[in-house]
């Protein structure tokens, strides 16, 4: 076997997917120590997702101070890869855990990412990519719009900053002071999750209780992401309230659309995009990938699926090292999975199996390259 990538996801709540890559590198290393070996540490666009890329692709990680998700000041970060691409976790200076227990979604704001976007800008950088995840925000994207340099104004003409609970004040949006720099920055943002702006699938009424709203707040949140999306379409003529994504971190898949002409797409892509994944297939014998697990989910493009997609191109087999397994997963075999393998070797509940998921996995993978050597020796 000459050479073999890696491009796992993170176990959520147990490992991330460099600490999974580097057991998976041991394990290949003891049965095979010739290989070529490619590692590509994968995110979803929430926290983590700068280190991964940098990780992947190499690159530098810029910090400068910003607004947090209440407007105070709060040291943030994006990754600033080889060819002058930015990538920006919104998490860096809005998310969850910026907040702790202080969570009123309906106060908190975007400000600070429009302003690790604008320097990834003013400092070159012509391409942006823009994660979501893990937000603490239900602005629908305006917070960092306006860091950007459009103008939201009220019934009386004046211009504020909106927030979730102010939303419903918006009469007006002016984006003729929008920094002309975007004009030229190709601008792509991470979306995992197909909810629309809102209803009973949208952003607040799905994530705006984990942001500390409660049912009186959900109802608001959602009516205000509402009355923000027939003023953009009265504005700026987009509809946004049923675009798949556009309720992606508290309706900033929206504001990404309408205020930035950003395009939506799964993180998998960009991150296969980002790191020239076509062109490290060339010459692999074997993919192996993984995530915490397989179920219905997986086969709406998230890791698994969008690498096996790409991998099946070229006929190269792959297989998912997993944690649980779901029933009715058989179609991920017609969209170019090989094999699939649980670590968890006990049944024992979750937070027991978290424990100990660092040597699951390297037994596991032990198995794997004991049965690959056998078949290589060809007494298989």
């Amino acid at each position: 076997m000459k050479k073999i990538l890696l491009i796992p996801d993170s176990y959520k709540g147990t490992m991330s997917s460099s600490e999974i890559c580097e057991i998976m590198k041991n394990s290949i290393r003891s049965f095979f120590p010739e290989t070529e070996i490619v590692s590509i540490p994968v995110a979803d666009g929430g926290e983590g997702s700068v280190d991964s890329f940098l990780s992947a692709v190499g690159g530098e990680k810029v910090w400068l101070p910003v607004k947090g998700p209440y407007f105070e000041n709060v040291k943030g970060f994006y990754g600033r890869l080889p060819d002058n691409t930015a990538v920006i976790e919104m998490a860096a200076a809005a998310g969850l855990p910026l907040v702790g227990d202080k969570k009123h979604v309906e106060e908190t704001t975007t400000y600070g990412v429009g302003q690790l976007i604008e320097h990834a800008v003013k400092t070159g950088c012509k391409k942006i990519i823009v994660g979501l995840g893990g937000s603490a925000t239900n602005d629908g994207g305006v917070g960092a719009a306006a860091a950007l340099g459009v103008r939201f104004q009220d019934s009386s003409g004046k211009s504020f900053i909106p927030v979730g609970a102010s939303l419903c004040k918006i009469a007006s949006i002016d984006v003729s002071h929008l920094n002309p720099l975007l004009a030229k920055v190709q601008i792509v943002t991470m979306c995992d999750i197909d909810n629309p702006l809102c209803g009973p699938q949208g952003a607040a009424a799905v994530f705006g209780p984990q942001k500390g709203a409660d049912a009186v707040m959900v109802k608001k949140l959602d009516k205000n992401l509402a009355h923000l999306a027939v003023v953009i379409e009265e504005n700026l003529g987009k509809k946004i309230a049923n675009i798949p994504g556009a309720g992606a971190a508290g309706g900033m898949g929206g504001g990404m659309v309408a205020f930035l002409n950003s395009k939506l797409q799964m993180g998998i892509e960009t991150v296969l995009d980002v790191v020239h994944f076509d062109s490290l297939l060339e010459g692999t014998d074997l993919v192996i990938s993984g995530e915490g697990k397989i179920d219905s989910q997986s086969l709406r493009g998230k890791v698994v699926v969008g690498v096996a997609r790409r991998a099946k191109q070229r006929e190269i087999p792959l297989i998912a090292m997993v944690g649980d397994i779901d029933d009715n997963i058989a179609e991920i075999y017609e969209e170019g999975v090989t094999a699939v393998f649980s670590i968890n070797r006990k049944a024992i509940p979750f937070e027991k199996a978290r424990l100990q998921c660092r040597s699951d996995l390297s037994l596991t993978m032990d198995n794997l390259m004991r049965l690959l050597s056998c078949k290589i020796a060809g007494t298989l």
